[in-house]
């Protein structure tokens, strides 16, 4: 029944993709613990760094501490165009990188 509606992402597919992470946590809580690899640029910095972001014409999977975040620059990301995902919570990337 809810299938469609909830479609699960395969987070360990896009990264196979050379998906990038975005963690739009403030940079006192990325210092605390990030996703190796991940980049980090506040929430309130994507609107300034979308055409950067655009320009790495690869998927973009957003994280934050608990969805919330990542969810509204998911939403301004897709807006512009990007390729983009909330992944929730970093410490649920982990599972997916190598």
């Amino acid at each position: 029944m809810f299938g469609k509606l909830f479609k699960k992402t395969d987070f360990k597919q896009l990264m196979a993709n050379g998906a990038v992470i975005i963690d739009v946590r403030n940079p006192g809580e990325f210092k605390g613990g990030a996703a190796p690899g991940s980049e980090n640029i506040p929430l309130a910095a994507i609107p300034g760094k979308i055409k950067q972001i655009k320009s790495l014409e690869v998927p973009v999977i957003c994280v934050c501490a608990s969805g919330m975040r990542s969810g509204a620059a998911k939403a301004q990301l897709k807006a512009a165009g990007v390729e983009a995902y909330n992944g929730g919570p970093w410490t649920k990337m982990l599972k997916y990188l190598d």
